[in-house]
């Protein structure tokens, strides 16, 4: 076996450089973690590595296998993708098709990649869902992405990456939307197929801590250039650069100040969620309370009922809620359209994903007005000002108004997010697993911000979360929900010692 080398990768946008010049080695059956912040250049990387660049980019450099040389964007370079280079992209939800089943999809790519016939892509595909501990190979095979857990999404875009027998899986940021224990799972399936299989895994990520686990070298980018390299070990016990320490720094966070809570704002009493066609109810029997100036994170894994506790809260769900929502006195389930409008000003949510929760078409300063237009809060002549004002207080410079969202990063598009919240002065925020797509450093960043509010505005924050140290950063409070269940409630330092931290 051999190792696949990078030499002198460049990334160009006319005469401006976006990134390199990066040069790598990658041994056959290894790990290779290339880990920087939003920006960094590692989608540019993996894009350029697969001949994927958006149109007016280019690519120089040299991908070298068994002594041979294919110069970037060739024509031979274009034989690689597929065959010897695979992707498995970061969100499967994303990557696969909704409406063909993933049997249509996987023996799509056997077929096109390797020739089989009919029969034998639907064998082949059966072996790798088998290899890939899918359960009921026959039976996955006829379902559609939406009927599978993130968990499984993932393991068939790993099915999908290996139709082609490759010898390189570029992993690209494969367990950012995936709870502490599918990620675990997820990487320990990459080791696996390594093992197995002897393909090499260059893993990108902006976790730096978890992806050292795994791998047995890291390259840390920065602003599209490779600052340090050598064995996870040594850049873990003495990391040469600034942008490193910053890195490992980010991921230490501190625990929160413990003011006294003010009064009680929101009651859930005995909330029941049900999904029509589901044999067993999603949320059983939830009683819990939050007070104002008080943060209360909502812990669990995957399908532990969170996200849908969440969405009988916000009144998201049409049907299927039982139970008691007492916002401020006022029962939210029994609240009729006027006066649910009117409760809804006080409730400011912070979606996960903040690219989708923010209309691309829409400016900055638009995204942010929408809520004092929809509202009636702020006269048309003093909305910029407020905008401004709102802006400035989550840290955003005044000149961002007049961007897209496309034209931030991923943490000020969550700054964007979290400002558009706050534009009704709510008086409870919802934040959604806010900070699980972001990197150590913003993610600090906006868990710092969170806090800030928190203690300025007096905001009672419900933080949705699959992220331990999330929750201790912010959290007074902490409540774990398994199998749709309240297993803990108290103190978040007494719920981490009593052994209910799931990472």
């Amino acid at each position: 076996m051999s190792q696949l080398s990078l030499h002198g990768l460049q990334v160009h946008a006319g005469e401006r450089r976006l990134l390199g010049p990066v040069s790598l080695v990658l041994p056959a059956g290894e790990c290779l973690g290339l880990v920087g912040e939003s920006g960094s250049g590692k989608s540019l990387t993996i894009a350029a590595l697969l001949g994927l660049l958006p149109p007016g980019l280019r690519a120089r450099g040299d991908i070298e296998l068994d002594g041979e040389r294919f110069p970037l964007d060739g024509a031979r370079h274009a034989m690689l993708p597929g065959r010897v280079l695979a992707w498995v992209p970061q969100d499967p939800q994303a990557a696969l098709h909704p409406l063909r089943t993933l049997g249509a999809q996987l023996e799509e790519s056997l077929r096109l990649l390797r020739g089989l016939d009919r029969a034998g892509a639907r064998r082949e595909a059966m072996a790798l869902f088998e290899r890939l501990q899918l359960p009921a190979p026959a039976q996955m095979l006829r379902r559609y992405p939406h009927q599978l857990s993130g968990g499984q999404r993932q393991r068939v875009l790993l099915a999908l990456a290996l139709a082609g027998h490759p010898r390189v899986l570029l992993a690209d940021e494969p367990t950012s939307a995936l709870d502490p224990r599918l990620a675990r799972e997820a990487l320990a399936m990459l080791d696996t197929l390594r093992t197995d299989l002897g393909v090499s895994v260059l893993l990108v990520s902006h976790d730096l801590p978890l992806v050292a686990r795994h791998a047995g070298q890291l390259a840390i980018l920065r602003q599209g250039e490779v600052v340090e390299q050598g064995s996870s070990a040594a850049i873990f016990a003495a990391p040469r650069h600034p942008y490193t320490r910053e890195l490992l720094a980010a991921d230490r966070l501190p625990a929160p100040d413990a003011p006294a809570p003010g009064t009680e704002l929101l009651r859930l009493d005995a909330v029941q969620v049900a999904y029509p066609g589901q044999a067993r109810p999603a949320v059983t029997g939830i009683s819990l309370a939050l007070h104002r100036g008080e943060c209360l994170a909502l812990v669990g894994e995957s399908g532990s009922g969170k996200s849908s506790l969440g969405r009988a809260l916000l009144r998201l769900l049409r049907q299927g809620v039982g139970g008691h929502i007492l916002f401020d006195g006022e029962d939210l389930l029994a609240a009729g359209r006027g006066r649910l409008r009117a409760l809804r000003r006080r409730i400011g949510v912070v979606f996960q994903d903040p690219y989708a929760s923010l209309d691309p078409r829409m400016r900055v300063r638009d995204l942010v007005a929408e809520p004092l237009r929809i509202h009636g809060i702020t006269p048309a002549q003093g909305r910029a000002a407020r905008v401004a004002g709102l802006l400035e207080s989550v840290g955003l410079a005044p000149e961002l108004a007049a961007r897209f969202p496309h034209q931030l990063s991923g943490g000020q598009r969550q700054r964007v997010a979290i400002a558009r919240a706050l534009a009704t002065d709510p008086d409870l925020l919802v934040c959604d697993e806010a900070v699980s797509a972001l990197d150590a450093q913003h993610r600090a960043g906006v868990l710092a911000l969170l806090a800030r509010l928190k203690r300025e505005r007096g905001l009672a924050l419900l933080f949705i979360t699959h992220d331990w140290q999330a929750a201790r950063a912010l959290a007074e409070r902490s409540a774990v929900l398994a199998d749709g269940r309240l297993v803990a409630l108290g103190p978040t330092a007494e719920v981490l010692a009593g052994g209910r931290a799931a990472g």
